[in-house]
């Protein structure tokens, strides 16, 4: 059985079966490719997608998931939102509610906005990247990707590395949690001005070290725009650059967008064709994984 959560907000909120049971479901639609589900669970219900923060890859992949399992979706921007005009989330979520939608799923700058939004409506909240704690979906995405590429069903003996601006990042956050229950050890790296002071994982700033022991490596992206700064030596001590590659036998993983030259070299970001290069599988996982939560909240 999957798991049968009303909502789904944070993954302290599954147990490490909650997750291998989503994790098992995300992995029979990877299994089945592009094709649409034919039971259509979603059939006749519409999706909200309130993304209050700009999004590519989440937002489409839920709107990718809905259509696939026989939904509808309406699509509220935060640009183009009476938020604009000084309208709360919680009244903007309560108005889509009125007008019918059977879930709303919800990205936004406040740290528990998904969960205040879930007190206060009666359909299902999903959360889709709350502030910098919280990216519940993209972590349950990437452990689908990882234990595809292992061949097993949890992560039990591997060491991950999440590498860069931790201290910003709600994917590092939600990772260290869903990574660890699924049995795998995590290590944040990056420079000491970003990495966080509660992290419930070692750390280090000796990325080349860290790589030695891992069997797989996140990167991130330096979010500038959270007012991260980095020194000029960046990209030579935290970058995935193409002789680190060369040297790694691992997993390669980044949740996007990529700073390019930055946290990993061109060359390293373009080689799809490497078994070890993930990042095109997120993406392809991130909608098998939408689907399976969709369908156990909704349909």
């Amino acid at each position: 059985m999957a798991w049968n959560g009303r909502h789904f907000l944070s993954l302290d909120d599954l147990s490490r079966d909650d997750m291998l049971g989503l994790m098992q479901r995300a992995s029979h639609f990877l299994d089945a490719g592009d094709r649409y589900e034919p039971d259509e669970p979603l059939s006749g219900k519409i999706i909200a997608n309130l993304f209050m923060e700009n999004s590519t890859r989440t937002r489409c992949s839920f709107t990718v998931a809905t259509k696939r399992l026989g939904g509808d979706y309406v699509d509220l921007l935060g640009a183009t939102s009476s938020a604009s005009k000084g309208e709360t989330l919680v009244d903007t979520a309560l108005n889509l509610e009125a007008m019918g939608v059977a879930g709303i799923v919800v990205r936004c700058s406040e740290e528990n906005g998904p969960q205040e939004v879930a007190v206060n409506v009666g359909v299902p909240v999903i959360n889709a990247g709350s502030g910098t704690t919280s990216h519940p979906t993209q972590a349950l995405l990437d452990a689908v990707t990882l234990t595809r590429y292992f061949g097993s069903d949890d992560l039990s003996g591997q060491h991950i590395a999440i590498v860069g601006d931790i201290a910003h990042s709600r994917v590092a956050r939600s990772n260290v949690v869903g990574l660890t229950k699924l049995g795998a050890k995590v290590t944040f790296v990056g420079p000491d001005e970003l990495l966080p002071n509660d992290a419930n994982c070692d750390t280090s700033s000796e990325f080349d070290s860290v790589l030695s022991d891992v069997s797989g490596v996140m990167m991130l992206r330096v979010q500038f725009e959270r007012g991260a700064t980095t020194s000029e030596d960046y990209r030579e001590r935290f970058g995935l650059t193409e002789e680190r590659f060369a040297n790694f036998r691992g997993a390669v993983m980044h949740p996007g967008p990529i700073n390019r030259g930055l946290e990993i070299d061109d060359s390293v970001a373009n080689i799809e064709s490497s078994p070890h290069n993930l990042i095109l599988s997120q993406v392809t996982s991130g909608v098998a994984t939408r689907m399976a939560i969709l369908e156990n909240l909704i349909g």
